[in-house]
């Protein structure tokens, strides 16, 4: 594998260096224009210490991601289809194929719809993003409206899921690719003269009940639960669309939810955030923070062997829905990829600081520490701490097409940590991961 990669890295890095691919055609001043770019990433990975199967001491496998973007976009009309296919090498079946994006937009000064497989991207995607570290990432089938001008931005969309064999009647919604039934939003931003932003957002989504009926078939019944926040950012020195060489930058955000499970639970949750910037150079950039994300309250752990009997009347663990996971709480996504035990949550603390050295807008290296804790107090732990990670990552884009990512995460936890995953092997654990991205621009054309 490694004489394959140094061939493959020797025979592109010369031709990107000496020669220059034509992919753009026609007349520049065209309004019509037609793109077709793909992106190819293959991420190696080596896990130890944190495999939930009790008999392995590690795990390896490489994760694979294709996709194919046809883009078309003349006067107030664009429209975009992306086929996208992800799986793990060697896997059974194939992996899975679908489309990632198939969507039309139509906008006239500043108002626009937009309909079909899209993705919903909002604030520092804390709540609603991308997810693209996710092979298959997030997408909605929505409807979209809004409008966008003089520094206001105010989306409003809905979305809808349905199983084929309920087309034709039927209102339960089970096993779909998406977890809500329903999910209708509306997302407010106003951006200040050069050094303040802000936004407000409403979420409303619908859940299929979990819930059986008197003849144990599915309730045919939907719970619906809220979300309601705002998210702030503050911005001193050069603009950050000029990429000024110093800036002190603040974000913070708040959000409340409410409603009822799909178990018909009430829902009391909240959430805050705060995270701080600042950069002196063009070279190095230092950041720090805090998240707080409440917890359920006497949160206990049966010891192994034991069934756990805790009754909640209330569901206090927030829910992070659609939001982009990795980017936030540690690298390893043990906390919100990974449940805690028993499908609740103590909550989490995280504060973190790093700092970012880039060189040439080609090469980066960033460093991260978190110290990690449960919000409430886990019965019978001995500690609300639950660890501390250390995280290494170096990014390197040799050319516009193409980048490199290497990262190594180490985590000790404690006692409070084993609880809370109910395995032993989290004391300690080691992750390293080996990225490559292929995303070249295959042809554009303007006619």
């Amino acid at each position: 594998m490694k004489r394959i990669v140094g061939l493959l890295l020797c025979t592109l890095l010369p031709l990107a260096s000496y020669a220059k691919i034509q992919t753009e055609f026609g007349d520049s001043t065209k309004t019509h224009v037609f793109t077709l770019k793909a992106d190819i990433l293959a991420r190696g990975e080596y896990v130890q210490g944190a495999v939930i199967d009790k008999d392995e001491t590690y795990a390896a496998y490489i994760n694979e991601r294709t996709r194919l973007c046809l883009n078309y976009k003349q006067p107030y009309l664009e429209m975009q289809i992306t086929a996208q296919h992800a799986g793990v090498w060697g896997a059974s079946g194939g992996g899975s194929f679908n489309l990632r994006e198939a969507w039309g937009r139509a906008d006239y000064k500043g108002a626009f719809v937009q309909v079909g497989r899209q993705s919903l991207t909002y604030d520092d995607e804390r709540v609603i993003g991308l997810n693209d570290w996710s092979m298959t990432g997030s997408w909605h089938d929505a409807l979209k409206l809004g409008y966008e001008g003089y520094g206001h931005k105010i989306h409003l969309w809905g979305a809808y899921n349905q199983n084929v064999s309920n087309i034709s009647g039927g209102s339960v919604y089970l096993n779909g690719c998406q977890a809500y039934k329903n999910m209708e939003g509306l997302w407010y931003h106003y951006d200040f003269p050069r050094w303040f932003s802000g936004s407000l957002l409403l979420l409303n989504t619908g859940m299929q009940s979990a819930l059986l009926d008197a003849s144990s078939q599915p309730e045919k019944k939907t719970y619906y639960q809220q979300m309601l926040g705002t998210y702030w950012k503050f911005h001193i020195g050069s603009p950050s669309t000029e990429g000024g060489q110093w800036f002190v930058e603040m974000d913070a955000s708040f959000y409340y939810q409410l409603g009822k499970t799909e178990n018909n639970i009430p829902i009391k949750a909240w959430m805050a955030a705060a995270d701080f910037r600042a950069q002196a150079n063009e070279w190095v950039r230092f950041n720090t923070g805090y998240y707080h994300l409440s917890g359920d309250e006497n949160y206990t752990v049966p010891p192994p062997g034991g069934i756990g009997l805790q009754r909640y009347t209330h569901d206090h663990s927030f829910n992070l829905l659609y939001g982009s996971k990795h980017q936030f709480y540690g690298a390893m996504d043990f906390f919100y990829l990974q449940s805690f035990y028993g499908g609740y949550s103590p909550g989490l603390q995280d504060w973190h600081i790093g700092a970012t050295f880039t060189y040439k807008d080609q090469f980066s290296f960033v460093a991260q520490y978190h110290n990690l804790a449960t919000s409430v107090r886990v019965h019978n732990s001995p500690t609300r701490m639950l660890g501390h990670e250390m995280e290494l990552l170096a990014t390197y884009t040799p050319v516009k097409w193409m980048t490199m990512q290497s990262g190594y995460t180490f985590m000790q936890g404690t006692k409070t940590m084993e609880m809370v995953k109910r395995a032993s092997s989290r004391n300690q654990s080691h992750w390293v991961y080996l990225m490559l991205i292929f995303h070249p621009t295959f042809v554009k054309v303007r006619f």
